[in-house]
């Protein structure tokens, strides 16, 4: 996997332990005619505690594969992913994971959607009242604490999810490309909103999209993935100093690199599949 030259002379990551790790992890997955595809293959990187790395790729590179074997609501064939050195174990409390529709409870208020997964931990109810009180707050939900999801709009839904996800501060935050269906504005504000409250929490976070201006604005290191079977095959470290603008020629200047790898990537995966179209 190719390394990128840093983008400023700002020094890297104070020295951290690793937090996640893949070694040589392949997916694979049945097809209709009895086959199977090869979502993933060969997938090696690490994760350091406290890191920010987004994935991205071309369409159906197996990023979200990558997210669900994290978060363990899938296993690999072959190779290990382990957290804090151990196997990853199913979904629990320590990994909190992040759609891209808010998938909220519609029959539940805003102030219960968040406060959710601490009733599930046991929590009396005057830590859950606060707790939750606290982050509506953070997440600039406040007024509508008493609203139903249906009363609000795409992006205050998000709020809400996103909320919902940190309330328990997980050590490892997943989200799944948590803005790609909402509109530009919206998109932006919420992308400079997590970047404060994550600069707050500092836990580890691994973020697919498909924004090649959001992964540089976000992330720490950015790892992009080859055309199926995904596979790393760059990774472009990010030290421009946060709080981050979308103006700044760093990070505007990373994502001219990564749209010119992503384009060479998609271009060099459609002469093979044109060559093995001829040889058939």
């Amino acid at each position: 996997m190719s390394v990128s030259t840093p983008l400023s002379v700002v020094s890297d990551l104070r020295p951290a332990a690793t937090k996640i790790e893949l070694r040589d992890v392949v997916k694979t997955y049945p097809t209709s005619s009895g086959g199977r595809v090869t979502a993933i293959e060969d997938v090696s990187f690490e994760v350091r505690s406290g890191e920010f790395v987004c994935l991205i790729g071309p369409s159906g590179c197996g990023k979200s594969t990558i997210l669900n074997l994290l978060a363990g609501l899938d296993a690999p064939d072959a190779g290990e992913i382990l957290v804090d050195g151990r196997p990853v174990r199913p979904p629990g409390p320590d990994r909190s994971l992040l759609f891209q529709e808010p998938a909220l409870f519609p029959w539940l208020s805003v102030r219960n959607n968040v406060g959710y997964p601490l009733r599930l931990r046991g929590l009396d109810r005057s830590e859950i009242a606060a707790t939750t009180q606290r982050w509506l707050a953070k997440a600039g939900l406040t007024d509508f604490a008493d609203a139903q999801p249906h009363e609000l709009s795409a992006g205050m839904r998000q709020r809400v999810a996103l909320a919902r996800a940190l309330v328990c501060q997980p050590d490892v935050l997943l989200a799944d490309e948590p803005f790609g269906s909402l509109d530009a504005q919206s998109r932006e504000i919420l992308q400079k909103e997590l970047q404060l409250v994550w600069t707050e929490l500092g836990n580890t976070f691994v973020f697919v999209t498909h924004n090649v201006r959001e992964a540089a604005f976000l992330a720490d290191r950015v790892i992009v993935l080859s055309a199926r079977p995904g596979r790393p095959i760059a990774e472009y470290r990010i030290t421009t100093p946060r709080p981050r603008s979308f103006e700044d020629v760093l990070v505007a200047n990373v994502v001219v690199d990564i749209h010119d790898h992503l384009s060479e990537e998609v271009e060099r995966a459609a002469r093979e599949t044109d060559r093995r179209a001829d040889l058939a």
